[in-house]
C-alpha cells in the first residue's frame, strides 16, 4: 500500500510538471460584435473558429500548448477597438490578436500593435491604408484589400466605351476603395466621370442618386454606377429611380448573402468578389461547406471564409514559430509565409504582409433555387494575374 501511495504521488507530481511545461497560446479577437457591422463580424468570429479547428485537427493545440481565445467586442468604434487592444497586449498577456471589422477601427488599432510590439492580424477590414501609409511591421493581413477590390473590379468593367459614376460611403472604405477603382482604371477604356460619397447611416438614396444620373445620362456609350458599400443600408434602391430610362446599369463586387438578394434584380450583372462558396475548388473549401452546412444548415458566407484564413493562418505562423513566440520570430515567419485557405493559397507579401490571393469575376444568375442572386464564375484571376502596388513607402 505504501509502494502504491508513493507512486501514485510521484505520478500526480510527474502530471502537475508536465502541465507547468505547457504554456497557454492566448490569442485576441477584436471584432464590432455589436455595431452596424455586426452581421460580418459574426460571420468572421464563426469563420475563426472553424479555421482554429481545422488547422489545429479538433485539437485547439499547437506545440502541445493549448489555445485560449479572448473575444473583445470594439463595437464599431475606433477609441474602444484602440483600448481593447491596448487591454489584450497589456493585461491579458495575448501572443498575437486578429480583427477588426471597420476599417475605420482598424486604422485606430495600428499604433497600438506597434508600441507594444505585437502581431495584430487584420481580418477583415478592408481600407488599402492599413497596409499602406498607416502600416507597421506588426502588421499582417488574411483580409483583401481595396486594390485587391479595385483591381478585380476594373477587369469586369474596364472596358472602351464604358462610362462609370462611383457611390460610396464617406469613411476609409469607401475613400480608399475609389481611390484604389480609380488607379485600377487603364485610362484606355473605361472613364471615371463622378464620386458620389455618402454617410454610412444612409437610408434615403434620392439626392445621391440624382448625381450619379445628372453625371451619367448624357454620356453616349455604356453607362455604369459602381457601388462600394458595407454594413447598414440598402444603396441598391437607386434603381428604384428608373435607372433604365437613361440606359444606365449597376455594378459592385460580392457581399454576403442576405446583401445579395437585392442582386436577383439584376440578372447579367457583373463585379469581382473575394469569395462565394460555390466557386473554389479546393479541399480546404470542401470541409468549410460540408462543416458549416453540418452546423448551421446553411452555406458559409462572405466573412466566413476570411475568418477562417485567419485561423488558419495564426495556426500555422504558431506552429512554425516553435516554441519561440516573440515578435520578431513570428514576423521572420509569417514574410513569405504561403498557407492554404477556403480561397486556396495565400502569401504574405514580405514588403507590407499583405495577403496576395485570388479573386472572382462574375455574372449574376437568377436561380429559384437561391434566394440571392448567384455570382457564377466568369474567370478566377490568380495572384500573378493581379499587380497589386506596394503602398507602404517601406
Amino acid at each position: 500500500m505504501k509502494r502504491f501511495a508513493l507512486t501514485a504521488v510521484a505520478a500526480a507530481i510527474a502530471v502537475v510538471t508536465l502541465a507547468a511545461g505547457a504554456k497557454d497560446i492566448k490569442i485576441a479577437h477584436v471584432y464590432d460584435k455589436t455595431g452596424a457591422l455586426e452581421a460580418y463580424a459574426k460571420q468572421t468570429q464563426i469563420g475563426l473558429m472553424m479555421g482554429l479547428d481545422y488547422a489545429t485537427k479538433g485539437t485547439m493545440m499547437v506545440n502541445g500548448n493549448k489555445i485560449v481565445l479572448i473575444e473583445k467586442d470594439s463595437q464599431g468604434k475606433p477609441d474602444v477597438g484602440k483600448s481593447l487592444l491596448a487591454q489584450a497586449y497589456g493585461d491579458d498577456k495575448v501572443d498575437l490578436a486578429i480583427g477588426p471589422t471597420s476599417s475605420g477601427v482598424a486604422l485606430a488599432m495600428l499604433p497600438v500593435a506597434e508600441e507594444y510590439k505585437k502581431i495584430l492580424i487584420v481580418e477583415p477590414a478592408v481600407a488599402d491604408s492599413i497596409t499602406g501609409e498607416k502600416w507597421n511591421r506588426y502588421i499582417f493581413r488574411t483580409g483583401r484589400n481595396s486594390s485587391q477590390d479595385a483591381i478585380s473590379n476594373a477587369v469586369a468593367l474596364d472596358k472602351p466605351g464604358v462610362t462609370i459614376a462611383t457611390l460610396a460611403q464617406d469613411y476609409a472604405f469607401g475613400k480608399d476603395g475609389v481611390k484604389a477603382f480609380k488607379q485600377a482604371l487603364s485610362g484606355k477604356g473605361a472613364k471615371l466621370v463622378h464620386e458620389e460619397y455618402l454617410p454610412t447611416t444612409t437610408t434615403d438614396f434620392t439626392a445621391g442618386a440624382q448625381h450619379l444620373i445628372d453625371a451619367l445620362k448624357d454620356k453616349p456609350g455604356r453607362k455604369v454606377i459602381f457601388v462600394i458599400w458595407a454594413g447598414a443600408g440598402n444603396p441598391f434602391k437607386i434603381a428604384d429611380l428608373d435607372l433604365k430610362r437613361y440606359g444606365i446599369e449597376i455594378a459592385t463586387g460580392g457581399n454576403i448573402l442576405p446583401a445579395m438578394t437585392a442582386y436577383k434584380n439584376f440578372p447579367g450583372m457583373e463585379g469581382a468578389t473575394y469569395y462565394y462558396f460555390g466557386i473554389p475548388k479546393n479541399p480546404v473549401n470542401e470541409w468549410l461547406v460540408a462543416n458549416h452546412y453540418k452546423t448551421y444548415k446553411t452555406p458559409p458566407d462572405f466573412f466566413t471564409a476570411g475568418g477562417m484564413a485567419a485561423g488558419i493562418a495564426a495556426v500555422e505562423a504558431l506552429t512554425k514559430a516553435g516554441n519561440n513566440l516573440s515578435s520578431e520570430n513570428l514576423i521572420k515567419t509569417m514574410e513569405g509565409m504561403e498557407f492554404q485557405t477556403p480561397k486556396g493559397k495565400m502569401i504574405f507579401r514580405k514588403e507590407d504582409h499583405q495577403a496576395l490571393q485570388s479573386m472572382y469575376h462574375f455574372k449574376i444568375k437568377v436561380d429559384p433555387a437561391f434566394a440571392w442572386g448567384v455570382p457564377e464564375l466568369v474567370r478566377e484571376l490568380k495572384i500573378e494575374d493581379m499587380n497589386i502596388p506596394i503602398k507602404n513607402k517601406r
